[in-house]
C-alpha cells in the first residue's frame, strides 16, 4: 500500500431519474419546485459507495443548459442563442452544493463542476459577440464570479471541458486561467475522450489537477510519459460508457499502471466521465468498484 492521502471522487454527473412531466406540472400551478431528493439520491449513492469527494449529480438541468439558462445575455431554445453581453447574475450551481453540504459528514469533500466556457461557446450560436474567442471569454469571466462563490462551499472546482478533445484554441490556456487566478480553491480540468495529441498543452494549464478518460483511453499514460511535469492527477478508472462493471482486480491493474507512469503525482482516482449515460446500478457498481480498488492500492 502507498502511504499517501489519494481521494476517490467523481467527475459531475449521474444518472437519477428525474420525472419532468411532474415538475413541469408544480411549476406552472405555482409551486415550488425543490430539487432536494433528486440530489439526495445521486449523494446517497455516491456517499454508500464510499466516494469521498462528491458532487450534486448535476440533476438540474443538461450541463450547458444548467449554466446559460442562468446567465445574463443568454436565451434557452432549442439551443441557447447568446443574445447579448453575458453576464453572472449570482449562483449558478451554489444553492444545490449548500444541499450537499447539509447531506454530507464533514470528513467527506465536495467538488463543484463548471462545465468550461470553450464547451459553452461551442454549444452555443452566437448572436452578439462574433468572434470565439470574446465569447469564450465572457463565459469564462461569469464562471470566475461561479468558481469564487462556490468556494465558500466546496473543497474543490472542476472545470469540465471535454471540446477540448475536438479542438484546443490558441486562447484556451487564457480562458481557463480567467477562472482559476486568484481562486481559493484547488481548481481540477476533466477533459474526456483522446487527448493524447494535446498533452503539451495540457500539462501547461493554470490549474492544479488535471483528469482524463484513463480507462477508455489507456495509451495516455504513453502519451504523458513524453511530457512530464508536476500537475497532480486524477485517473479516469472505471468506464462511462460501458454497462459492464470492471472487476477490483481489473482497476487494481489499472491503479498499478497509473502508479508506474505518475507516482506520486496520482491524487484523484475517479470515473471516466459524468455516468449519467448508465443505468443507476451500473453507475453505483463501478462506483463501489473504484472505491474498493482505490483501498486496495492507496489504503481507506
Amino acid at each position: 500500500m502507498t502511504a499517501r492521502c489519494v481521494t476517490s471522487s467523481v467527475v459531475g454527473s449521474y444518472p437519477i431519474v428525474v420525472p419532468g412531466s411532474e415538475l413541469m406540472a408544480q411549476y406552472f400551478a405555482g409551486e415550488n419546485v425543490s430539487w432536494y431528493p433528486y440530489i439526495a439520491d445521486a449523494v446517497g449513492d455516491m456517499t454508500e459507495a464510499g466516494i469521498e469527494v462528491v458532487s450534486d449529480g448535476q440533476t438540474r438541468d443538461p450541463f450547458i443548459q444548467l449554466f446559460t439558462r442562468r446567465l445574463g445575455g443568454c436565451r434557452v431554445r432549442a439551443r441557447t442563442e447568446v443574445v447579448g453581453p453575458i453576464v453572472y447574475r449570482g449562483g449558478i450551481t451554489v444553492d444545490d452544493v449548500q444541499v450537499v453540504r447539509r447531506l454530507v459528514s464533514p470528513s467527506t469533500k465536495i467538488v463543484g463542476v463548471l462545465t468550461g466556457p470553450f464547451t459553452l461557446m461551442k454549444s452555443c450560436i452566437d448572436l452578439f459577440y462574433h468572434d470565439e474567442r470574446a465569447c469564450c471569454l465572457g463565459f469564462a469571466e461569469a464562471l470566475r464570479q461561479e468558481a469564487a462563490a462556490l468556494s465558500w462551499f466546496v473543497d474543490e472546482v472542476s472545470i469540465d471541458e471535454p471540446w477540448f478533445a475536438n479542438e484546443l484554441p490558441a486562447y484556451a490556456e487564457e480562458a481557463i486561467g480567467v477562472i482559476s487566478e486568484g481562486s481559493s480553491c484547488p481548481m481540477r480540468l476533466h477533459v474526456c475522450g483522446d487527448v493524447s495529441r494535446i498533452v503539451h498543452r495540457l500539462v501547461g494549464m493554470p490549474v492544479d489537477v488535471l483528469s482524463h478518460e484513463f480507462k477508455a483511453s489507456p495509451k495516455l499514460f504513453d502519451a504523458y510519459l513524453q511530457y512530464p511535469s508536476e500537475m497532480g492527477m486524477c485517473i479516469g478508472s472505471v468506464r462511462s460508457d460501458d454497462v459492464r462493471v470492471e472487476s477490483v482486480e481489473e482497476v487494481v491493474a489499472h491503479l498499478r499502471r497509473a502508479e508506474e507512469v505518475f507516482g506520486r503525482r496520482v491524487v484523484q482516482v475517479a470515473p471516466d466521465c459524468g455516468q449519467r449515460m448508465l443505468p443507476r446500478e451500473v453507475a453505483f457498481a463501478k462506483l463501489r468498484c473504484l472505491q474498493q480498488a482505490k483501498e486496495v492500492v492507496y489504503g481507506g
